[in-house]
């Protein structure tokens, strides 16, 4: 993963994380097990220009979709 994915992946982490209350390393093993970091990587060039919230909002629905209990 080149530099800007990764720094946009863990800006993300840190957004849900605050957001969910949270550690951030539990954050980082729910988006790993469900895919979620794949998403945000592969769609990077879209999500980057969005807000963090609007991002946070999108990887709530990627989870929901998948069937993580939030």
């Amino acid at each position: 993963m080149s530099q800007k994915p990764f720094e946009f992946v863990v800006y993300i982490i840190n957004a849900c994380s605050n957001k969910w209350n949270k550690a951030s390393s539990e954050v980082y093993k729910e988006l790993k097990y469900f895919g979620c970091l794949d998403f945000l990587t592969a769609n990077y060039e879209v999500l980057h220009t969005l807000s963090a919230d609007n991002v946070v909002n999108d990887v709530e629905e990627f989870l929901r979709v998948r069937g993580a209990r939030r």
